[in-house]
């Protein structure tokens, strides 16, 4: 009898530990499940704040890509810069002003908007009157290079005082620095690299 009142009360402890187990795991799980149900709801929430995509996404896509080659093809190709410096200063022999170029850079690729465009830079000082070197930069800028750009522009007055009594623009003598950017469509290779 004594063994059989004590595999009764290892059994009943067994059950204990099982069901002890069992339930443990049983209430994690719902813990979980709750958590999980909270999460599903708040994305759920979430997805319903997005908006639903336009149904013209495709032509839409179409219209920026055919928007983007005819920029492209509005840009100049790569221009001789030797070409370049001589219409300035070619310019500045027309008006009557003297240039000097202080510095050239090479051409550079700069990445505008993730589009390639090929960049050439020249820094130049001018002399001249104040009308004459006003009337160089409107030249300049609406000469034959379109994509030309005057990044950076200064005018220090040689003749005291700078528009003082007397004193005309057709006879103010001037310093000029220019900082000047001409854009223009990148080498085919770079071109290639963006289609990939």
């Amino acid at each position: 009898m004594k063994t059989r009142k004590l595999l009764i009360v290892i059994l009943a402890v067994a059950l204990l530990a099982v069901y002890y187990l069992l339930g443990s795991d049983y209430l994690k799980q719902r813990r979980d499940h709750q958590t999980l149900a909270s999460g599903i709801a708040g994305a759920n929430q979430a997805l319903t704040l997005i908006p639903a995509p336009t149904a013209d996404l495709e032509q839409r896509l179409t219209d920026a890509q055919t928007s983007l080659q005819t920029a492209n093809m509005t840009l100049p190709e790569r221009l001789n810069s030797t070409r370049i410096i001589n219409s300035v200063l070619m310019l500045a022999d027309d008006i009557g002003v003297k240039a000097i170029p202080l510095v050239t850079q090479a051409w550079a690729t700069e990445s505008i908007n993730e589009v390639n465009i090929s960049v050439f830079r020249l820094n130049v000082a001018v002399k001249g009157s104040f009308s004459q070197v006003s009337s160089f930069l409107k030249r300049l800028e609406s000469g034959e290079f379109n994509t030309l750009v005057v990044e950076y522009f200064t005018v220090d007055s040689i003749t005291d005082p700078f528009g003082g009594e007397g004193v005309y623009g057709d006879t103010t003598q001037v310093d000029a620095r220019l900082d000047i950017a001409i854009y223009s469509r990148p080498p085919a290779a770079y071109i290639e690299e963006e289609g990939e």
